[in-house]
């Protein structure tokens, strides 16, 4: 599953650079787009496996890091603070999770200020062509005064 994974993000990560080294400004921004879901991809693929391996019932997916209060629960009376690390083995770790949703958020105002980029150097020089922006001749700011 983890190889699967490696491999996906092996191939985004070609495409990105691939993307990010053309001459449209689309591509590039397409290219910075998919190099962000490269990097969460890779984040969460190096955070573990999602499965254990559970002697009794085989292989079997981790909970979600959440505690449950057990003090008052009559079925879980006998419990006491010593059995509490034994949970900690099936459930996922939520830290790379907390970073990926961080990422995601940073990412989403980084694409819609590219993407607010484009739109305006698109309205003002017709073109979204490296090469053919390269030979613009724009204003100057004092000029336009």
């Amino acid at each position: 599953m983890i190889l699967i994974t490696a491999i996906c993000v092996a191939v985004i990560f070609g495409v990105s650079i691939y993307m990010m080294l053309g001459r449209d400004l689309k591509g590039v921004a397409m290219g910075v787009f998919l190099l962000s879901h490269a990097a969460n991809l890779s984040i969460l693929s190096m955070s573990g496996s999602p499965v254990r391996n559970d002697p009794e019932m085989g292989l079997v997916f981790k909970q979600p890091p959440l505690l449950t209060d057990t003090a008052h629960d009559p079925a879980h009376a006998g419990e006491h603070a010593a059995a509490k690390p034994a949970l900690l083995e099936t459930m996922v770790d939520p830290l790379p999770q907390a970073l990926i949703l961080t990422a995601i958020v940073i990412s989403f105002a980084v694409m819609g200020f590219l993407l607010a980029l484009i739109v305006v150097t698109g309205r003002r020089t017709r073109t979204l062509n490296v090469d053919n922006l390269a030979r613009e001749q724009l204003p100057t700011p004092s000029a336009t005064h």
